[in-house]
């Protein structure tokens, strides 16, 4: 008798030999990723109660120290602190009892303005688990679930966490990379910023260009009155505003630039967004679309990097493109090609990437 077993036709493999080393090695990085899973929790918790600021001000310190500048309890703290410093987010020193938050993770953990601010991550992504029920619905039935159907966490973390990205490129690197930009909003250009979100990337524009007019443009309207009130804040809102319209209807003509950051890849329809935005642009306007960091082909993205953003694809993108007219679900990792594509399909004629981070891919386009 051979290794296969054969009964009249049909043939059936043997099973595979499971090696118990190689078994227990996946076991043992499932056991730290649920550690990780639950590590999304703590992060967001010491953001929102300050442990993590406390402890860059303070130094080393015992778990009762934190909770009483913190004015929490001391039992939490402990626990917490026993959790970050078994993760390596911050360092125990067992001869004082005393914890300690190193100066880079200070920086990562408390520095909201620093590229490498990571508690806004944490809140999107717990945000995004949190509804994971509804996405198991969607999955089984096809549906989707918007944008608009995510609680705050989901809507607040996603500009905590591109932000800081933004605030040190956008000005800096991004628009320069664009032909002739520039040159145009500092004599005077008309900017629209589709799928603005709260507004961040719009007031950084308008902060750096005191002669240009910008508006944003989201279908969320809890977002558009949180812009609102930050232009205000931010002491642009002479020349901001801010307005309720999807990427396919938001009005006007003549753009100088038109404006689509990490968002393309959520619309429904974003075909017809590309052919509204052409539509939108002066002859000679410039479309910026910045998306997330993804190569062509899946082998490209099987990267920590793309894990995330695959993680997030599926439970908060692709439903969110879904739960719109056409429901295109080109994905988080949708990559240039298919960017390509799309504005291709929607009559741009002129494509071409310009500037990369290790979040975000920054692409031109021309009617």
């Amino acid at each position: 008798m051979t290794d296969t077993q054969t009964t009249g036709a049909a043939t059936t493999e043997p099973a595979p030999q499971v090696d118990p080393d190689t078994l227990m090695a996946f076991v043992f990085r499932a056991v730290e990723e649920a550690g990780a899973t639950l590590n999304a929790a703590l992060v967001v918790m010491g953001d929102k109660l300050g442990y993590y600021r406390d402890l860059a001000a303070h130094g080393p310190s015992t778990p009762a120290d934190l909770a009483e500048r913190t004015g929490t309890a001391e039992p939490y703290a402990r626990e917490w602190l026993n959790a970050q410093a078994a993760g390596a987010y911050v360092t125990y020193d067992p001869a004082s009892g005393r914890y300690t938050l190193p100066p880079e993770q200070a920086v990562a953990l408390t520095v909201e303005d620093s590229p490498a601010f990571l508690p806004g991550l944490f809140q999107l992504a717990l945000g995004t688990v949190h509804d994971t029920e509804h996405i198991l619905e969607a999955a089984r039935s096809g549906a989707g679930f918007g944008w608009h159907e995510h609680g705050p966490d989901v809507h607040v973390g996603c500009e905590r966490f591109f932000r800081p990205g933004y605030h040190a490129n956008l000005v800096e690197a991004w628009l320069p990379a664009l032909d002739g930009t520039v040159d145009k909003l500092r004599q005077g250009a008309v900017v629209a910023d589709v799928g603005c979100g709260h507004g961040s990337s719009t007031i950084l524009m308008a902060e750096a260009y005191p002669e240009s007019t910008f508006v944003g443009y989201d279908y969320h309207d809890a977002s558009i009155r949180t812009a609102r009130e930050r232009a205000d804040a931010a002491g642009v809102g002479d020349r901001v505003r801010f307005e309720v319209a999807s990427a396919q209807t938001f009005p006007g003509t003549g753009f100088d630039l038109v404006t689509m950051f990490d968002a393309l890849h959520d619309m429904g329809d974003p075909v017809g967004a590309a052919r509204h935005v052409r539509d939108a642009l002066a002859d000679d306007g410039t479309w910026m679309i910045v998306e997330p960091m993804a190569g062509d082909r899946v082998e490209d993205n099987l990267n920590p990097v793309g894990r995330t953003y695959y993680g997030f694809s599926t439970l908060l993108c692709t439903p969110t493109s879904l739960a719109q007219d056409v429901g295109l679900a080109l994905g988080t990792q949708a990559g240039p090609a298919r960017i390509r594509d799309v504005l291709t399909a929607g009559g741009l004629t002129r494509f071409r990437e310009v500037a990369q981070t290790p979040f975000n891919l920054v692409f031109e386009a021309k009617r």
